[in-house]
Order: structure tokens, then C-alpha cells, then sequence
């Protein structure tokens, strides 16, 4: 946490606790045991209401496959990349005679299986 080992907090509570000094040592402990308490009581109020507004679906999410700190981009393009699906197949240009339209300004349907005209500088 922080790059913080244990003998270092436990310097820099050593410090503070000369630098505070032996009559108010005890009112900031009591502080400190206040701040922690809230902390703890706004996380487990929030956890409280995830449970209310999802139901019973919360206990049923797997939370540790929801942790970021999971996800390696490399190897989610890895699995993309050799992802076996295959490829969608070419797509027929439609002509005017495929349309059933000789230029007399008759407009027919489409055959099924074709792809409708598109002109992309006209969108």
C-alpha cells in the first residue's frame, strides 16, 4: 500500500506520537477510532444498498472476476486476434438489372439474399 511497510508506519506512528504528545495522545486516538468507525460504517451502508437495488442477483455475481486489476490488454487482444470465427462472406453488389429495373423507372423489390444499394457520400 503505497510502497508503506510495517516498520515504517510504525516509525511514523512512533514520531506522532512524541510529536502529540502524552496529553492529547489519547484525544486523537479517540479521533482517529471515530474516523476509522465512519469510514467503515459508509462502506458497509453502500453495501447495504447495492443488496437493495440489485435483490437477490447480488449474492449470485462473481466479484473477483469483476476485479480490474484482472484484465491484461494483452491478452484480451491475444484472445481476439485468434479468435476462430469466421470471416462474413463478400457482399454482392446489387445491380439494376439484379432489381428487375431495364431504366423505365419501374421499381421492383429486391431478390431475397441481396444487399440493397448504399452510396456512401450521399450519408
Amino acid at each position: 500500500m503505497f510502497g508503506l511497510t510495517f516498520e515504517k508506519l510504525l516509525i511514523v506512528a512512533v514520531i506522532a506520537a512524541f510529536l502529540i504528545g502524552p496529553e492529547r495522545l489519547p484525544l486523537y486516538a479517540g479521533k482517529l477510532r471515530q474516523f476509522v468507525r465512519t469510514v467503515r460504517d459508509f462502506a458497509d451502508g453502500a453495501k447495504d444498498r447495492m443488496k437493495e437495488e440489485m435483490g437477490p442477483e447480488f449474492d449470485d455475481v462473481d466479484w473477483k472476476k469483476l476485479d480490474p486489476r484482472q484484465y491484461d490488454p494483452r491478452r484480451i487482444i491475444r484472445e481476439a486476434l485468434l479468435d476462430d470465427t469466421p470471416a462474413p462472406s463478400a457482399i454482392k453488389p446489387v445491380t439494376p438489372s439484379a432489381l428487375g429495373q431495364s431504366g423505365s423507372g419501374q421499381r421492383a423489390s429486391l431478390a431475397p439474399g441481396t444487399v440493397p444499394p448504399f452510396d456512401p457520400e450521399s450519408t
